[in-house]
């Protein structure tokens, strides 16, 4: 029967794409054959490549989507169990992609003559190695501390595996500075620390930070993340940002007022539920609490945060005291009825389309947890005026690669000692603006990663606040160019 174990949760995606490698008999409808039997097995195909022929035989490569590896495995049984078919090579596209890793050094001279090696090196360098000892200030203009960035983990929350460990982590860091090239123009580094002890963390980050012109923490558990962010921001003199903090925050308050935009709504008007108290869901409730969001109620393993709880540790004893107006204190389905905003940044299947039905009309949600959402998607729609997900085979992605390229990039132009709430709040507005009132539907509340427009305007409005502030010395009258899609 067409779909027979087939996935029922899940979408195929490009991040389970394979190829498999077939020899099929050769006649008029070999390739049809197999594209219908990959089809009928709830896979994409995506490409056919014939490779080699003879009188007899067709080889082809047949690339498809999958939903998941056992997805993608049941695809491979399928075309095995055709008649005239053999299954050569089973290639994981996503693996391949990652094979030798995804960034390289690379110099920006030629070195090609005796000439060039004694600027570059001895002993021509020793002139600007004592100009920096004159001077370190000069070390922003003369090295590559003027645009790169430590992306740095001790891999104890990557993606929603947890606690993995840093060689781990290592794939996700690398694909972090490759998007910050590619869309800011930043050069970065991955430094996965083999410990999770605090004080060693920030020992090792501010003995390295010489080298960068900003610190962007990442895939660190909370609540430890919180004290070694404010800690090193004390202690250094460049930028420290937490992506899984602020970048997300920024990009949920861009993409939230362009849905309230759509709905009608003020932010000052409405009711929010946060799901998910950690990391991001603290930074985000923060930053609407800045924006002067009506209400938020914040939700968590121990239930809604209200005043009658105890031991509680100083971040969520702020929301305590911060939020929660009416003092709710029952359970998450209880929480949205009458809410205008569900925001949800924990784990998946957590409510159904009849909670989200009792929301107030008009409602947005924002289902964010990855790869599966707090509530499927195609429920939501159901009740909701506007839905986004963490998700790129949805509408209305909400992805950090829309804020940290363009954050780094403006702090870094403009020489920026550190990383402000109100950076934070124009980059997000930079976002929002970019999508334009003549292009704003339920279904397009954000721009495209790939829209070209959106690092340059996060940048502007980044440096923008970093030169009013004392926190800013630019020694650049003119930014860095931003590599070109």
């Amino acid at each position: 029967m067409k779909g027979d174990n087939v996935p029922t949760t899940r979408l195929p995606s490009a991040g389970y794409s394979i190829t498999v490698r077939v020899a099929v008999i050769a006649d008029a409808s070999a390739i049809g054959r197999l594209t219908m039997a990959v089809g009928e097995a709830g896979a994409i195909v995506t490409a056919v490549d014939v490779v080699d022929s003879d009188h007899l035989r067709v080889v082809a490569d047949v690339t498809c989507d999958t939903a998941d590896s056992a997805h993608a495995d049941q695809v491979v049984k399928a075309l095995e169990a055709m008649e005239g078919v053999e299954v050569r090579k089973v290639s994981d596209r996503t693996f391949l992609l990652h094979l030798g890793g995804k960034i390289e050094v690379t110099s920006k001279v030629n070195l090609k003559t005796r000439d060039e090696l004694s600027r570059a090196y001895t002993p021509g360098v020793a002139r600007v190695c004592q100009a920096i000892a004159d001077n370190p200030e000069d070390a922003r203009r003369l090295t590559i501390k003027r645009n790169t960035v430590a992306v740095v983990t001790d891999g104890s929350a990557v993606l929603g595996l947890g606690n993995i460990g840093p060689a781990a982590a290592l794939p996700v860091m690398e694909g972090k500075a490759a998007l910050f090239k590619r869309f800011g123009g930043v050069d970065a580094w991955p430094v996965c620390l083999d410990t999770q002890d605090t004080e060693e963390i920030i020992k090792i980050v501010k003995a390295i930070a010489p080298v960068y012109g900003g610190i962007n923490l990442e895939d660190i558990a909370a609540p430890r993340c919180f004290e070694i962010e404010a800690r090193l921001r004390e202690m250094l003199d460049i930028p420290v940002f937490h992506d899984d903090q602020h970048g997300t925050a920024i990009c949920v308050l861009a993409a939230l007022t362009n849905a309230l935009r759509v709905v009608g709504k003020k932010l000052a008007d409405v009711k929010v539920v946060v799901s998910g108290a950690g990391a991001a869901g603290t930074a985000i409730m923060k930053l609407l609490l800045r924006q002067g969001v009506g209400d938020v109620i914040a939700y968590d393993r121990r239930g809604a945060l209200h005043r009658e709880m105890a031991n509680l540790g100083p971040d969520w004893q702020w929301l305590v005291e911060n939020t929660n107006k009416g003092d709710y204190s029952g359970d998450l389905p209880g929480a949205i009825v009458g809410a205008d905003v569900f925001i949800g940044v924990s784990a998946p299947n957590l409510l159904t389309g009849d909670d989200i039905a009792r929301m107030a009309p008009n409602a947005i949600v924002f289902a964010l947890a990855n790869p599966d959402p707090e509530v499927d998607p195609r429920e939501a729609r159901k009740h909701a005026a506007v839905v986004a997900t963490g998700r790129s085979d949805q509408p209305n992605q909400i992805n950090n690669v829309l804020a940290f390229p363009g954050v780094f990039r403006g702090m870094l132009d403009a020489q920026a000692r550190e990383f402000t709430e109100e950076m934070a709040l124009a980059a997000a507005m930079a976002i929002a603006d970019v999508v334009g009132e003549e292009k704003l539907n339920p279904s397009v509340i954000v721009p495209s990663v790939f829209d070209s427009r959106v690092a340059p305007a996060v940048a502007a409005a980044i440096r923008a606040i970093a030169q009013q502030s004392t926190t800013s010395s630019v020694l650049d009258s003119d930014p860095t160019p931003i590599p070109e899609p």
